[in-house]
């Protein structure tokens, strides 16, 4: 009876570590975000492109952080 149940045991499984990609230069990639409707609504008023408007934003403020 324990050699039997001692199958059905959940085996512990160790995570495979997470490959680090080098980041090539002016790729993008794709993510899934939650920001605010309104936040969202003010990119997205001039058409298209709010996408890259919103990268544009976010690199600068990330450049203002250095």
């Amino acid at each position: 009876m324990d050699a039997a149940e001692a199958l059905f045991k959940p085996g512990k499984k160790v995570a495979a570590p997470a490959l680090e990609r080098p980041a090539l230069p002016n790729t993008k990639e794709l993510v899934s975000l939650k920001i605010d409707s309104d936040v969202l609504a003010y990119f997205q008023q001039d058409g298209p492109g709010w996408q890259d408007r919103v990268n544009d934003t976010l690199r600068i403020a990330m450049r203002s952080k250095t």
